[in-house]
This record gives structure tokens, C-alpha cells and sequence, in this order.
């Protein structure tokens, strides 16, 4: 899937695969408040969880990135594990669109909910999770999940479980 930028040239949309891990290693890197994993594993969720992922590129470059994965109890509800866009992407509703390509996949066929978790202060997941129930007419809901002293060690933020749903395929 190709994506349209404004004043910019085209972003595509793809299923990653192994090569992408270090190139999402990087991007990570360039996207703060974001929280680096290992490069072994973005290699990982690149290459494992590559039908629950997404991969945004611009002129051969990775400006986008979600993963996720199906929760082993729960395969109705997938659960969003990152989302990065670089701000060569950022303005276009990219990662919306990201979110909307894996929940439309064959792969996520069966979703009808989807979970992740953002701290207080992190306005733009916040608002982007919101518009994304909105554009689904889906119910929203979160709770405190991750508590900065008890989870954390005091080192991290707390972390809230938001969750949307139930919801059919995006348009």
C-alpha cells in the first residue's frame, strides 16, 4: 500500500522482514521518549511477529514502524507492542494508516479489539489511539497497568492499558 504525502513523496506500506531489524534499531534511536529494545529483538518483531507488524518506507528509508502481536489467550485482540514514526512521516496520518493496514490483514482476521500501553504524559499515542477508536466507532477504555513504583523500580513512568472495542474491519 502506497500512502500520499502532502508535499512529499510516497510512503509504502509493507510487512517487514528480517533485513528491516537494524534499520528498526535505528529508527527506535531517532524517535524519543521511545524506549530501545535490543537490535536481536527488532530482529525479532520483524522476522516473528512480521504479520502484526508494519513497515513504513520513503525513498528507501524506514520513517514508520508498528508492532504488535495476537495475545496467546486472547487471538481477538492484538496488541500494539510499539509505534515509531520518524519526522520525515510525521503529518500524515501515518501511523493511523499503519494501524489500519495490520488490523486489516488476513492475519488479523479474527481481531476485533486491540490493546496497548502509553504513559500519562505521551499526548500523541494518546491522541492517535483515540482517533483510531473514533474512525472505528469502537469504545475506548484504560486503566493504570504498569505502576511506576511497583513495575518500574520508580525508573519509568507508569504505563495505562487502553483498549478499543469491539470493532470491524477499517475502511
Amino acid at each position: 500500500m502506497t500512502v500520499e504525502g502532502s508535499n512529499t513523496t510516497a510512503i509504502t506500506l509493507r510487512q517487514p522482514t528480517k533485513d528491516d531489524g537494524f534499520r528498526l534499531h535505528q529508527l527506535v534511536a531517532e524517535c524519543p521518549p521511545l524506549d530501545p529494545n535490543s537490535i536481536y529483538c527488532n530482529l525479532l518483531q520483524c522476522s516473528h511477529f512480521a504479520d502484526t507488524a508494519v513497515a513504513a518506507e520513503k525513498d528507501g528509508e524506514l520513517v514508520g514502524f508498528i508492532s504488535g502481536y495476537r495475545l496467546p489467550k486472547q487471538p481477538e485482540t492484538l496488541f500494539v507492542w510499539q509505534v515509531a514514526v520518524h519526522e520525515k512521516g510525521r503529518g500524515q496520518g501515518l501511523a493511523k494508516r499503519m494501524l489500519k493496514e495490520i488490523v486489516g490483514r488476513e492475519s488479523c482476521r479474527e481481531v476485533t479489539h486491540l490493546e496497548t500501553t502509553i504513559t500519562g504524559d505521551n499526548a500523541a499515542s494518546w491522541a492517535l489511539f483515540r482517533s483510531f477508536a473514533r474512525d472505528l466507532g469502537a469504545e475506548l477504555s484504560y486503566h493504570e497497568h504498569f505502576e511506576r513504583a511497583r513495575h518500574f523500580g520508580g525508573q519509568h513512568d507508569s504505563e495505562f492499558l487502553l483498549r478499543i472495542g469491539p470493532f470491524t474491519k477499517p475502511v
